[in-house]
């Protein structure tokens, strides 16, 4: 490879209109890396993808006290330069200035995690070897600090060759000290970039070698956390006692997720119904009414009603990320998807999922295998994502009791687990029968960090509740309110002729719509109104909750509109359509978001179309079989 030459413009002595400094933070996964990013740009930052890829791009900027500028490049964690994974690849083009239109940056801050040295500066010696400029940001120091362990910077910055500051990415202030460095290093000298031979012309051997030789002379102190990691490990870890703790994990946050959020939920009830019986007050009859009682509180409304459900999910997930127990269900049901044939890299983009398909989908990419990498892309949609939530809820709280079972759980946080586990038993068979039919090699074997055990902080928690609580309200307000106008739009024209004895949105377009569905949907129990809400859920599937408090406001007269949407619909379906809609949901073909994102993470059109081909015929059996079980066994 030819040797690419780069000269580094200085600050002080460039002309007026030189650009700043390209400052680029690179290391291991999960080092604390876009924490410090965030810590230096704030709200000044974009977010984009590299051209011809889907792999995201964040760049920022920030102003030093000393008045100088400089722009930042939070670039994908990376364990090495010799890429595995396309974002590894990317990581390695950025660094060494081989992406077209882009020069190598001007200065590179390794962030390494202060914790974990031994892995981390394999890294480090590897990028060194380029030539740039460079200094080494050690990250979680007050966390090494706490488990007793010492690091002597200065001899650190003398072995290494290179400056070294401490930083805590997670506290205010903590990004001063690499700030101040970045000062220091003014003006760049120029440089030339040597070509990634040199990263190959040193051994894996010697580098382990030379990374020993590091920590023996600048780190001192035990671990001690490490030690009751271990011991908790042991435990946690047990090939019997673990999967047994885990299920008892999720069964436990599935009971809270009913429990308790009865009383926010009511709260939230309540409000909506006092604001559509102050509108109904004052607002005369007519299509206004209509549109904001039936159509704006009935919709949107029946939607936000589940955000305390949805918070209390995530907080449990939250926190056991936090702590540290979420990389330690890898690798236990790692040994579940090794039966199928999944790579276990599978497990983050499939836990990703769980929020939403669609970082699940964009996650699968670190999986090196491209087969493996397609296996996974098909089946992270059949985890059971939060837009589900609702529906689940909702047809839940209608049509199962809420009593306890056997004294020390809730029925139907017990239907909610069985959902969940429905989800990942059907991925698991369809990746089964995917690997199978397509040629695919046995287990791949999974490689995973496991960090220390410690307590979750409360920042952290209340930070992703809120941005989970912002995207899920945006979604109502934006995406969920335009759709459920639309929905009321097309339920209230044309107006019913005279004489009718159906319900005006019987003669609507939506109507209309709605009974030419019905006869596809007839065999697995859905009525006309379940028909037209499943339109709109295409674009969001918590719409469908939003339409069907639309439909069904729209169809009631008088009071036979109960205080909220769960009684109307045990009142209007029989216990097999309900059943019927929940399998449905299981498999439901996917958003079109989603779909849009596996045709760009695949290059394919025919990987989406694919997709939602498989989830619907998929979706449709299941529901069919479902309904006509239950029916045979309870009736109509």
């Amino acid at each position: 490879m030819a040797v690419v030459e780069k000269t580094v413009p200085g600050v002080h002595n460039a002309p007026a209109n030189a650009l700043p400094p390209v400052v680029a933070l690179l290391g291991n996964p999960n080092c604390g890396k876009t924490a410090l990013f965030n810590r230096l740009t704030g709200a000044r930052q974009k977010v984009a993808n590299y051209a011809g890829v889907t792999i995201e791009r964040k760049e920022g900027a920030f102003n030093s006290q000393a008045g100088h500028t400089f722009r930042v490049l939070d670039l994908p964690g990376a364990y090495s330069l010799t890429a595995h994974t396309p974002d590894e690849a990317i990581t390695r083009d950025v660094v060494a200035g081989l992406r077209r239109g882009d020069a190598a940056p001007d200065v590179l801050v390794c962030v390494v995690n202060a914790t974990n040295l031994r892995l981390n500066l394999r890294l480090v010696l590897e990028v060194q070897r380029l030539g740039l400029p460079m200094l080494l940001a050690l990250n979680m120091v007050d966390v090494a600090k706490k488990r007793g362990v010492v690091i002597d910077t200065a001899r650190l910055s003398q072995e290494l060759g290179m400056p070294v500051v401490e930083t805590v990415a997670v506290q205010p202030g903590g990004e001063k000290a690499l700030v101040a460095a970045l000062d220091a290093m003014l003006p760049l000298p120029q440089v030339v970039t040597k070509p990634l031979s040199a990263i190959d012309a040193v051994s894996v051997e010697e580098t382990q070698r030379e990374v020993r030789r590091i920590i023996a002379a600048a780190v001192s102190g035990d671990d001690e956390t490490s030690s009751t990691s271990e011991k908790i490990d042991s435990v946690v870890l047990h090939p019997v006692v673990g999967p047994i703790i885990l299920a008892v994990l999720m069964f436990f946050v599935f009971q809270a997720v009913f429990s308790w959020a009865a009383t926010p939920m009511d709260m939230i009830t309540g409000a909506f119904e006092h604001l559509g019986a102050v509108l109904g007050e004052y607002v005369p009859e007519g299509h206004l009414r209509s549109l904001l009682v039936d159509g704006i509180i009935g919709g949107v409304g029946g939607v936000l009603v589940f955000l305390p459900q949805i918070l209390i999910l995530f907080f449990f997930i939250l926190m056991l990320e936090d702590c540290g127990y979420l990389p330690r269900a890898a690798f236990l049901l790692d040994r579940l998807m090794g039966g199928v044939g999944l790579s276990g890299r599978a497990f983050i983009p499939l836990l990703s999922s769980f929020a939403c398909a669609i970082p699940g989908v964009m996650a699968a990419r670190t999986i090196q295998n491209r087969r493996d990498r397609f296996v996974t892309i098909m089946i992270a949609p059949l985890m059971t994502c939060s837009a589900r939530l609702p529906v689940y809820a909702l047809v839940i709280a209608a049509f199962i009791p809420s009593r306890e079972v056997l004294g020390i759980m809730n029925l139907q946080g017990l239907v909610l687990f069985i959902l969940y586990v429905a989800g990942i038993v059907s991925a698991m068979l369809v990746a089964y029968v995917m690997k199978r039919t397509m040629g695919g090699k046995g287990k791949h074997p999974l490689m995973m960090e496991l960090p220390a055990y410690h307590w979750p902080h409360l920042r952290n928690l209340a930070l992703g509740l809120w941005e989970r609580a912002k995207i899920f309200v945006t979604r109502v307000g934006t995406i969920i309110l335009s759709l459920t106008i639309i929905l009321w739009a097309l339920s209230s024209f044309p107006d019913a002729p005279e004489g009718a004895t159906q319900p005006a949105i019987y003669y609507s377009v939506a109507g209309i719509i709605g009974r030419g569905l019905e006869y596809i949907f007839a065999p697995i129990g859905f009525n006309w109104q379940i028909c037209i809400a499943l339109v709109p859920g295409m674009a969001a599937r918590e719409v469908a909750v939003g339409a069907l408090g639309t439909v069904y406001a729209m169809s009631q007269t008088g009071d036979e509109l109960a205080n909220s949407l769960a009684p109307v619909l045990a009142a209007s379906w029989g216990l097999p359509t309900a059943l019927s809609l929940l399998a449905w949901f299981v498999f439901a073909p996917q958003c079109l978001a989603t779909l849009s994102t596996v045709r760009r993470e695949t290059n394919s059109v025919k990987a989406a179309w694919f997709m939602a081909g498989y989830l619907f015929a998929l979706a449709y059996v299941a529901a069919f079989l479902t309904f006509r079980i239950s029916t045979a066994i309870i009736g109509g």
